[in-house]
């Protein structure tokens, strides 16, 4: 072989060499192959009826902000997939896209107004967040890795009144015959939806606990597996002031003071009655609002024995009654 033809053969071998180095499917900014990658479908949310709060909400694109990644790039594949070749897994729909939708779909289904920045309702809280971590990786066993941080914003005033970074983690055997796209559209989903519930639920006891003007519902608060709170109100919001028709005014009752009544007597057990309410058993000690109250001592065999007597304000009043045959 000439040494012309020898030189020939080596270049060719270089370059082939070159075009295998890089996986067929790696995810590079317009190189996206929509016919080799995960169709995604949203997950169909169901409201129950009555369950509308009324409180609209502007949910904005969330942003992102994972490191030198394609925006449609999910992860890697080393186990079969049916439908998918290469070694990236992609999706059709941009990851900061499916986030920002899922999060409209999952706060609509929980009661919320969801509105958009074009919309004439005005939201009174503001939705917004980047996506740290999603990750669906198809190996021996599936992989999903998601964060996402989510803040909310009173629009009245301005401020942020709450963040979060919410996290779900977890593996699953896909099963001997491996995956199909829709069995990871459908892992996809599940994760997410377990991201979404959580920041839902977060808000929920946040809005309560500091708006509860808002709500229907008694306002309380609980900690939320996998919720790492970066921030959130010390004390509730004001309550904007409720206007009173007239009619409806009343007299605000005093909070209660108390007093101690100690009765004693004979004979032992018999009944005893403080205004006409069965309160116990001679001997009894119990506390009771300052005022006048009326005892009662039965006993069977026994005359009945009623008195009155003045509870004063933390003072013990004590009795000492004996029935007569």
């Amino acid at each position: 072989m000439s040494l012309l033809r020898l030189a020939a053969v080596a270049v060719v071998g270089m370059l082939t060499l070159t075009a295998c180095s890089t996986p067929v499917n790696a995810p590079k900014a317009g190189m996206f192959d929509s016919d080799n990658a995960l169709h995604y479908k949203p997950t169909a949310f169901s409201s129950k009826s009555g369950s509308e709060n009324g409180i609209a909400i502007l949910v904005t694109p969330y942003a992102d902000n994972r490191a030198d990644l394609d925006p449609h790039h999910l992860g890697e594949i080393t186990a079969r997939v049916i439908g998918l070749t290469g070694h990236g897994l992609m999706v059709d729909r941009s990851v900061a896209d499916i986030a920002t939708d899922f999060y409209q779909r999952r706060f609509q289904a929980a009661g919320y107004i969801v509105v958009d920045a074009a919309s004439t309702v005005k939201p009174a809280f503001e939705l917004s967040g980047v996506v740290r971590r999603l990750m669906v990786n198809s190996k021996n066993r599936d992989e999903v890795d998601i964060a996402i941080e989510t803040s909310l914003k009173d629009v009245a005033t301005g401020k942020v009144i709450w963040s979060a970074l919410v996290t779900e983690k977890g593996d699953r055997f896909a099963g001997v015959a491996g995956n199909s796209k829709d069995d990871l559209v459908a892992y996809l989903n599940r994760s997410l939806g377990v991201v979404a519930s959580k920041t839902v639920d977060a808000v929920n006891a946040l809005l309560m606990a500091s708006y509860p003007q808002l709500f229907n519902l008694t306002p309380g608060t609980k900690t939320i597996d996998g919720v790492t709170v970066y921030s959130a109100p010390l004390t509730p919001a004001p309550v904007a002031p409720v206007v009173v028709p007239a009619a409806a005014v009343v007299a605000a009752v005093p909070a209660t003071v108390t007093g101690t009544l100690m009765l004693s007597g004979k004979p032992a057990r018999a009944k005893v009655r403080l205004d006409g309410v069965y309160f116990g058993l001679i001997p009894l000690r119990t506390e009771l609002p300052t005022g006048i109250h009326e005892v009662e001592v039965q006993a069977v065999g026994y005359k009945s024995y009623s008195e009155k007597v003045s509870i004063r304000k933390g003072e013990v009043t004590e009795m000492d009654v004996s029935l007569k045959h």
